[in-house]
Parts: structure tokens; C-alpha cells; sequence
């Protein structure tokens, strides 16, 4: 029991990490928004410092997830998995796996006009890769500004600047992957067959 707890505990760090960079906040914003220091928040993500309630009832408030989304905590015996969307600024965010590190599966949903019509690049460690359901989908990559449609693409380093927006009257679906440094999506298409056909 003493190794499932500790075990829990070790995964808290990674995974405050990838609320905050999948929300694209930095450990300032956290900090003015939780009444947490920086250092202690810093601390907590890289495991130097063991969660306690009082951390993570405010940190669970501002992300928007309960304490058991936070800790792992282990199943009640449901075998359902409760993911509960996130909605903040036009952007939705449901969650589509549940694993500490490694890479995390993301649906988003981007309300039009719900971003600045400016795009606000922002950078930050690991790597995403993007795939459009319904909508249109604006990324702007470094010097690069696509419109992504229904069953496109991107991947790409997330240390290069980026943003993203709905394109038109009607919302972007879009799936995403994220994964600290180095760890990629691979895509395996089968090669187109000869004679055009």
C-alpha cells in the first residue's frame, strides 16, 4: 500500500507539468492565481517536493480538475474513466487519457473568435502533434501560417513558436497529442499503389 501511495505521489509532479503547459501558463500566472510560490510550484512539478492537500486543492481549482485527476487516484471499482471537459476563454479541453508522463491525448474544441485574432505565439517544452476532425483550424508555426481542414495534420517542436485559432463562423474540432521532448506520433500510411489507382 506504503508503494501504491508513493508511487501516486511521484506521478503528481509530471502531471501538474502537463496541465500547466497544456494550458500554456507559466509558473507565475500559476502562482498569482493559487497564492502558491513559484518555487514551491516548481518544486512540485519536478518531484522535489511532495504534494500535500493544501497545494493541491488550490491547483485543482485553477486547472479545473479534481483532486483524484490530479493524484491518479486508483479505480473505485468502476471501470468507466470520468474525464471531465475544461472550458476556458471559447477553448474546450477533454482530456482522452489518463497516464502520468509519456504522451497525453487531448480533444480540443475552439470556439470562432474565441482567440485573438493576432496570434500570441508561445513556446514551451515538448513535442505536439495535431489532427483535425470538423472545422477549420489556423496554426501558426514559426515564419509558417496554415489553415488546417478535416483529416489534415501537423506535428511539430513545441520550443518553436506556435498558436492556434478557429478559422470562420463554425468551431475547430481537433485531437492532439503531447509528449514531453522527443517523443513523436509516427504516422504509417500504407504506399499509394501504381497507376494512379
Amino acid at each position: 500500500m506504503d508503494d501504491d501511495l508513493d508511487q501516486a505521489l511521484e506521478s503528481v509532479g509530471p502531471r501538474l507539468r502537463a496541465l500547466r503547459k497544456l494550458r500554456e501558463t507559466t509558473l507565475a500566472e500559476l502562482s498569482t492565481a493559487t497564492g502558491i510560490s513559484v518555487s514551491t510550484l516548481s518544486r512540485l512539478e519536478s518531484g522535489a517536493r511532495k504534494p500535500t492537500l493544501e497545494l493541491l486543492f488550490p491547483l485543482a481549482r485553477a486547472y479545473g480538475v479534481t483532486l483524484d485527476e490530479l493524484v491518479d487516484a486508483p479505480p473505485t471499482g468502476d471501470p468507466r474513466i470520468h474525464l471531465r471537459p475544461v472550458t476556458r476563454f471559447g477553448m474546450t479541453v477533454l482530456p482522452l487519457s489518463r497516464r502520468a508522463g509519456g504522451i497525453q491525448a487531448f480533444k480540443l474544441i475552439l470556439s470562432p473568435g474565441s482567440r485573438r485574432r493576432e496570434p500570441d505565439l508561445k513556446t514551451h517544452e515538448g513535442y505536439e502533434w495535431l489532427y483535425v476532425l470538423d472545422g477549420r483550424l489556423r496554426v501558426v508555426l514559426g515564419e509558417h501560417d496554415l489553415v488546417l481542414a478535416p483529416g489534415e495534420a501537423a506535428e511539430f517542436d513545441t520550443r518553436v513558436p506556435h498558436w492556434f485559432g478557429a478559422v470562420g463562423d463554425e468551431p475547430a474540432e481537433f485531437l492532439s497529442l503531447f509528449g514531453q521532448q522527443g517523443e513523436r506520433a509516427h504516422l504509417r500510411a500504407r504506399p499509394k499503389a501504381k497507376g494512379g489507382g
